[in-house]
């Protein structure tokens, strides 16, 4: 099965004072870290939605979200889009640029997980990375408003699959500067 890898990295970091797909955490920029984890886990192509900040990633496609002011959904929806037009990807891995702790091991973990929804969980709660089939890309798409991508659509199936990952990975987020 073909795995795209998916990184939403549009917003303006509010809380952290500035985009935070730029910033450098632990000798590498954000930004690098979430596409060399999703490339290292078996996806490609990985594609990386910008808007707050826009610059050069290399090893990624680059989608710029022009509507990310409207939140987290908006970039979800442009990066589907671009998925949809540009790949014959069977599934997408979405995560968040914001994730410090996600490792390549939890990507094939979720990637290789035999279903069509699956999100991972970090000793129960869930987190990121997401894996959304192609056939579930329009639905999502429907759905993925505001800053709540597609976490009511997998909240409120019965076909999702959670996958354990926290023993291979953190799922923090890093909302504060870190000192």
């Amino acid at each position: 099965m073909t795995v795209a890898g998916l990184v939403l990295a549009a917003g303006a970091g509010t809380r952290f004072g500035q985009p935070k797909a730029p910033v450098v955490l632990d000798g590498e920029r954000m930004v690098d870290h979430a596409v060399r984890v999703l490339s290292e886990g078996g996806c490609a192509p990985v594609v990386v939605v910008l808007g707050a900040w826009v610059g050069e990633v290399d090893g990624a496609d680059i989608i710029v979200n022009d509507d990310w002011p409207e939140g987290m959904g908006s970039s979800l929806r442009a990066g589907l889009a671009a998925l949809s037009e540009q790949t014959t990807a069977e599934a997408v891995i979405v995560t968040l640029v914001d994730l410090p702790g996600l490792t390549a091991e939890a990507v094939r973990r979720v990637a290789g997980t035999d279903a069509d929804l699956v999100v991972a969980c970090y000793s129960g709660e869930r987190g990121h990375p997401v894996k959304l089939a192609r056939r579930h890309w329009a639905e999502v798409i429907a759905v993925a408003r505001g800053d709540e991508g597609a976490r009511r659509l997998l909240r409120d199936r019965d076909d999702v699959v959670l996958v354990e990952v926290g023993d291979v990975a953190e799922g923090y987020d890093v909302d504060v500067p870190v000192e």
